[in-house]
């Protein structure tokens, strides 16, 4: 029993270390546009506003379906969907302990990886409760009992399911199925067992789609297939359609290297098990090369590399890491290599969080001063009557939510109906704003920083209502620009 204690106390601790990584995620009401938009929609969905038909967007449900149920359970706020993230998190460390053991990998191992990437997604947009946050331990618990010893139906199924939840949440979850399945799979294929292979594949593949499946034969029922098909399969194969430019990608494929410095490093050190390891370095090092590789093809994909899609890579490169700092720590430090393992996992923990908090204490210690979002809101909430409705143009949606005002059209994201992506959302979108305007919402939130990445035709809308029934009712100045609240003018 008192050999169990520390994996005990580092089971039961963990969960307290992700929460303290991510403490800055309580603070700012706005992390990531995303994030906005998917608590949004949960908060729609549970007043019967369901995703598509009543909130639309090109992702399918899977997200905003997870902050729904953090919702019932602990309330809508944003400190409910915070959580969430945190839980994910945890939940993905301890899928790579699981993994790192079926590897035959030592208990440090594999806490070392969790400690890496508990640590290093406060970064690149992973303080939001984001898909790439949510999906992760679907995925790396799949990985894991791929390569568990057992009967391969008896694994089949759950791996299925859960992968299933994974695309459910974001189709870039398929690489990573797909590795899933090939590692259960690799010993029929050794054994020329086809018929069993094509069973297997017949199965696992209707696993993988039975949610999606499922989720299209319910809008079916409501009548709203065709909103269902157009935002979860039209849409994303034509955003993926606009890539952006080579110069472009690399700038920020860059911007992510440099903020996963120290992950990267560790695994450079864990690469040469690749040739020259013994069994336990060389099983978890071709794993963990296969699993980034294919994890590259995941972030690649949709060809927009924004910042949170290189979270993808962050679970891979932690394993790898692990063993690189294992391996390093085992041969400079001999018996004292899990105290070096614990200087190091600390100064890469203290390092990341260094750098997320700089720009935080930049203006001052007024961490926890209300930002922007809510004190607009609150200024707003004094005012609105049931039924008021407010526009929000080209800010964060995060103030509809804050405000709990009507929403005035089910395109509440601001790339959707006023932006570049507006074509995406398969309606006018010209006559949508009008419609939006001429309903005379009772405020309208402006930011000027946003003002010419909207479409000239809904600038001109917007500039021709703003002057002619509206007023300035304040101005909030950002690190980026002003942004304006506009109230109605009641006619006398």
């Amino acid at each position: 029993m008192r050999a169990r204690l520390p994996w005990l106390a580092a089971l039961l601790l963990f969960p307290v270390l992700v929460l303290g990584l991510r403490w800055a995620s309580f603070l700012p009401s706005v992390i990531d546009w995303d994030e906005s938009l998917y608590l949004l929609q949960a908060r729609e969905w549970l007043r019967g506003n369901w995703p598509f038909s009543g909130v639309w967007d090109m992702h399918p449900p899977g997200a905003p379906g997870m902050i729904a149920l953090a919702f019932l359970l602990l309330g809508e706020s944003l400190e409910a969907v915070r959580l969430l993230g945190a839980a994910c998190v945890a939940a993905t460390g301890y899928a790579l302990v699981w993994l790192a053991r079926r590897l035959g990998a030592p208990p440090a191992l594999g806490w070392a990886a969790a400690v890496l990437y508990a640590a290093h997604s406060i970064l690149l947009g992973g303080l939001a409760s984001n898909t790439e946050i949510l999906f992760a331990p679907l995925g790396v618990a799949a990985l894991a009992l791929a390569v568990s010893p057992g009967r391969e139906w008896a694994r089949l199924v759950p791996m299925g399911l859960l992968v299933g939840l994974a695309l459910l949440v974001k189709p870039v979850a398929t690489p990573e199925g797909c590795l899933a399945f090939a590692l259960l799979a690799w010993p029929a294929l050794r054994a020329r067992q086809w018929r069993q292979l094509a069973a297997m594949a017949g199965a696992y593949l209707l696993l993988c789609l039975a949610p999606t499946l499922l989720m299209a034969a319910i809008y079916a029922g409501r009548g709203e297939f065709a909103e269902w098909f157009g935002a979860t399969v039209l849409a994303p194969l034509e955003y993926a359609s606009g890539r952006m430019s080579a110069e472009q990608a690399l700038w920020r494929a860059t911007l992510a290297a440099l903020a996963l410095r120290w992950v990267l490093l560790l695994a450079l050190c864990g690469l040469p098990a690749l040739w020259w390891g013994e069994g336990m370095a060389r099983r978890v090092a071709r794993l963990g090369a296969l699993w980034l590789a294919v994890a590259g093809l995941a972030v690649v994909g949709p060809g927009q590399f924004f910042p949170h899609y290189f979270l993808i890579l962050l679970p891979p490169l932690s394993l790898l890491a692990a063993l690189g700092l294992f391996l390093a720590a085992r041969f400079l430090a001999g018996a004292r290599a899990r105290a070096l393992i614990l200087a190091v996992l600390a100064l890469a923990a203290l390092d990341v969080v260094a750098a997320d908090l700089s720009p935080r204490l930049s203006r001052g210690f007024a961490l926890g001063s209300p930002d922007t979002p809510r004190r607009m809101a609150a200024l707003m909430n004094e005012e609105l009557h049931e039924g008021d409705t407010i526009f929000v143009p080209n800010y964060q949606p995060v103030v509809y939510f804050l405000t709990e005002a009507r929403l005035p059209t089910r395109f509440p994201f601001p790339v959707h109906l006023t932006g570049s992506f507006a074509s995406l959302a398969g309606v006018d979108t010209d006559a949508e704003v009008k419609r939006i305007l001429d309903s005379r919402p009772r405020f309208i939130v402006l930011d000027r920083s946003e003002w010419f990445a909207m479409r000239a035709s809904a600038m001109a809308m917007l500039s021709e209502a703003l002057e002619e029934g509206y007023e300035l009712a304040a101005s909030f100045v950002e690190e980026r620009g002003t942004v304006e609240l506009w109230r109605r003018v009641e006619a006398e």
